[in-house]
């Protein structure tokens, strides 16, 4: 029974994640990833695409190159779209679409001054999929799309259900985190983690959606001795009770579907896009691809690798691969290079012991990694998202 609850998991899981443009916006803090990257003018950095918001982000450090890298070509498709609306639209009109979550204008736009920046796989997704940056009513929003943005959905439609819907926005408009910790203790915790809901956070089609796969769950609940429920409502009372909302873009625009001016990405500022408009835009290459495929085909060396969690799921379904992940990453790592990831899980206990080649002999990836753990725990504890266990920064090249 136990191997047949597993396989429809993970079925459930890969159906999502092969079928579906899954995460419509990045929900990794970059403010902490530019901290620790420290990027400069001779950075080369690999991330994995995501929403592409991030990769945008590093962008703006100027760094040489920065390389997407996404086995879900959906995910790369958003990118490029991204890519080249700060190439081929004005400000207003970008943050129109990515800002405000879609203007009814947009398929003109993307007929006319959109489709030829895109490779031919992503203009055939955007040819199938316009209406969703197209808001067709006011309340519509890109952000209410996929799967993540279907979570979103629901979720607003569970606190209009229980009445607290106004109270959680009343969080956004709170000139201190002290009347924060005050709306959320006083209207919104009890009302909110009913234990119908704590139950539906415990199903495999709800974490799908949210991207976490069973191996990322069972890790947490191993590493954090909670269950996954526990710890979400955990780190919604870290959000609002001891971190400010007046710049967290994150929650924000899943409740409210759109960013503000005032409290969105870095790329969705005038300034900001105009300085990539103005070529910092052009350093962004996107790949569809795995991380050890990418690494084993790219020409030269890279400074900067950027994980975010799917090595959570990789230790447990296909521990070889994670082995060749390292390998490659370690081939094509030039001195000084720093590797930053994240976990579901408080502790990770499966990249130290993996064993690579380096300097002609079999060493542990662990004796290879400098860690800064005090730098990470700092980070850790003010990340604006803070839907994950733990934050992991190092230098790589002992």
């Amino acid at each position: 029974m136990k191997a047949l609850a597993d396989w429809t998991t993970q079925s459930v899981f890969r159906y999502v994640h092969g079928n579906h443009l899954v995460y419509n916006c990045c929900w990794e803090d970059p403010r902490l990833d530019r901290e620790v990257m420290e990027l400069g003018d001779g950075d080369d950095v690999m991330l994995i695409t995501s929403a592409g918001c991030n990769a945008l982000d590093y962008a703006l450090d100027a760094p040489r190159s920065v390389h997407a890298v996404d086995m879900n070509f959906r995910q790369n498709a958003l990118l490029e779209l991204k890519l080249s609306g700060i190439r081929n639209l004005e400000f207003e009109e970008f943050f129109s679409l990515f800002g405000s979550g879609g203007h009814p204008e947009f398929p003109g736009w993307y007929a006319r001054r959109l489709r030829a920046g895109l490779s031919p796989r992503s203009q055939a997704y955007w040819d199938k999929n316009q209406r969703c940056l197209s808001r067709p009513t006011p309340e519509a929003s890109f952000y209410h799309h996929g799967t993540t943005g279907l979570f979103a959905r629901m979720m607003v439609r569970y606190f209009r259900f229980t009445g607290i819907l106004a109270d959680v926005q009343r969080l956004f408009a709170a000139a201190t985190v002290e009347e924060q910790r005050e709306i959320y203790l006083g209207s919104v915790r009890d009302r909110m983690w009913s234990p119908a809901l704590k139950r539906a956070l415990r199903t495999d089609v709800m974490l799908s959606l949210l991207g976490v796969p069973k191996a990322q769950r069972d890790h947490l609940e191993k590493s954090c001795s909670q269950t996954m429920a526990d710890f979400m409502q955990e780190s919604v009372e870290a959000v609002f009770t001891r971190l400010p909302t007046a710049d967290n873009y994150f929650w924000r625009v899943y409740l409210f579907g759109r960013y503000t001016p005032e409290c969105c990405p870095s790329y969705l500022r005038r300034h900001e896009f105009a300085r990539l408009k103005g070529g910092l835009v052009d350093r962004i290459h996107v790949h569809t691809s795995d991380v050890t495929r990418f690494l084993r085909g790219h020409d030269g060396t890279l400074s900067r690798f950027v994980l975010l969690d799917h090595m959570d799921w990789l230790s447990q379904q296909g521990p070889a691969l994670l082995t060749e992940e390292w390998q490659a990453i370690v081939d094509k790592a030039r001195p000084g290079a720093r590797v930053l990831w994240r976990s579901g899980g408080a502790d990770v206990d499966f990249v130290d012991p993996l064993l690579v080649r380096h300097g002609g002999r079999t060493r542990r990836v662990g004796d290879l990694l400098r860690y800064d753990r005090d730098k990470a725990a700092g980070c850790h504890a003010r990340d604006r998202v803070h839907t994950y266990g733990s934050f992991h920064f190092a230098h790589l090249g002992a």
